[in-house]
């Protein structure tokens, strides 16, 4: 595994990868997520082609960086809707993945998003925060905020969760 940077700033040690299943038997899900900010996983593939990254978590929170670029622009000029949209279905589903137990898993069943202002490759740096509003045994409820680095509001979103045994992920 090599070393990549997904942003100005922000490296991942590791490369890129995925979470393995078996350590899913082993750690909660907010101990998952806090081993991918250790830098202990590799980055998911996503981050590098979208240019974020997870950068914090605690329990039903979750904290992503990004760099909105010219690789993500709409015929327009402007960054395309499904860049803040991804990046807040990452903050949405990884604050639900932190309330998980050992041994589940997730999987975004809805979500909806508002873009209230655009988005250039001019933005800069942005964050996006998500938390858990409601966390039933099956079914988990957030919201996130996407904003620039003045604090202005970009997108907003919420998503509904499926939580069920990880033994129910196809296998790798």
């Amino acid at each position: 595994m090599s070393e990549i940077e997904l942003f100005p700033g922000h490296v991942s040690r590791l490369g890129l990868g995925t979470i393995p299943h078996e350590d899913v038997m082993r750690y909660t899900g907010l101990e998952l997520l806090q081993r991918v900010v250790d830098g202990l996983y590799p980055a998911p593939s996503i981050a590098e082609r979208m240019n974020f990254a997870l950068v914090e978590v605690g329990a039903g929170r979750a904290v992503f960086k990004g760099l909105p670029s010219e690789r993500h622009l709409n015929p327009l000029g402007g960054v395309h809707g499904g860049w803040a949209a991804t990046i807040l279905d990452s903050a949405l589903g990884c604050c639900v993945h932190t309330t998980l137990d050992k041994g589940e898993a997730y999987t975004t069943a809805e979500f909806k998003v508002n873009l209230t202002r655009p988005i250039t490759p001019k933005t800069g740096i942005v964050v996006c925060e998500g938390t858990v509003v409601h966390k039933g045994r099956t079914l988990a409820v957030s919201e996130a905020r996407l904003l620039d680095e003045a604090g202005k509001l970009l997108a907003f979103g919420t998503e509904t969760c499926s939580i069920f045994p990880v033994g129910n992920l196809a296998p790798r």
